[in-house]
């Protein structure tokens, strides 16, 4: 299954965008499926993991170029960029998670024992405790996105995290699931995020990059074209963008201490590069951030 030739959703039939570096979502798997006629055609979604919960029912999957069947109760995780299509049997129940890829870092960043969950795909048997568990926790996290109040964002991210501690349990106990190795430009690209992760404050050209990855330039660029959709310098980037509202929300930093611990020996040329990407200066997204929080 050549990714090129497969859609590439936000939400399955939303046409593409970056996606927000707290987003999470959460529905029951009859919304986009009924609608579908119980037929999910092959997609991707380049920023967003995907956690299916599986009640009751069962669905032949597609996964990259092998097919695999799963039946309730169980999960399914799908990491960002793999190819995934279903053929659900009618009135299947359960719910569907995608949470930001940059969301799922930073939550997992202080908890090792975590990070390695969306490594593969993976399908994964339930016992009926932790059936009950996972299900109370998507039930809650729908009502608590579902409404505005004190304290929703918290109880949104420590839902998330018991969500994904609660995945990583069954992932850990199982003995009979099915995992899918990834392709290798996609086992590439996600070795190329993890270098970015480790190394982009120092505004290394892509060459450098793929120098240390050991491959040439031209397979990266390939590789990050065919399964995240960007070049290399874009993924560098949008990683650097990120850190950078972070500071500016969170930290006392000035812009100009902002850019110098993101690599960018000119003040100016970092706030031209901030302005480009984000659609504002810097000192006016942190203004606007101050006053939403406020």
């Amino acid at each position: 299954m050549a990714s090129s030739a497969v859609p590439s959703f936000y939400l399955y039939g939303e046409p593409p965008r970056k996606a927000d570096a707290n987003f999470v979502h959460i529905e029951a798997l009859v919304d986009r499926s009924r609608p579908s006629e119980w037929t999910i055609q092959p997609h991707s979604h380049r920023d967003l993991h995907q956690i299916f919960i599986l009640e009751t029912g069962f669905s032949a999957i597609s996964i990259e170029d092998e097919t695999h069947r799963i039946a309730a109760p169980a999960l399914l995780l799908v990491p960002a960029t793999v190819v995934h299509g279903f053929a659900w049997e009618e009135d299947s129940r359960g719910w569907v998670a995608s949470v930001a890829r940059s969301y799922f870092d930073r939550l997992v960043q202080p908890h090792g024992e975590l990070r390695a969950l969306f490594a593969r795909s993976r399908i994964v048997p339930l016992d009926s405790r932790l059936r009950a568990m996972v299900i109370a926790l998507a039930g809650e996290l729908r009502r608590e996105l579902g409404w505005s109040a004190i304290g929703d964002r918290a109880a949104t991210e420590a839902l998330t995290l018991q969500l994904l501690v609660q995945c990583t349990r069954s992932v850990a106990a199982d003995r009979t699931g099915i995992s899918v190795a990834p392709s290798r430009a996609a086992e590439l690209v996600a070795r190329y995020r993890e270098l970015v992760e480790r190394r982009f404050a120092f505004r290394e050209p892509v060459a450098a990059h793929a120098a240390a990855l050991h491959v040439s330039e031209s397979a990266l660029r390939d590789a990050c074209a065919r399964v995240a959709g960007k070049s290399p310098a874009r993924i560098q980037d949008d990683r650097s963008l990120l850190e950078a509202k972070r500071l500016l929300i969170y930290s006392h930093l000035s812009i100009a201490e902002v850019g110098y611990a993101l690599g960018f020996a000119d003040p100016a040329y970092f706030s031209r590069f901030f302005r480009r990407n984000e659609g504002d200066t810097p000192s006016r997204f942190r203004t606007r951030s101050h006053e939403r929080q406020a």
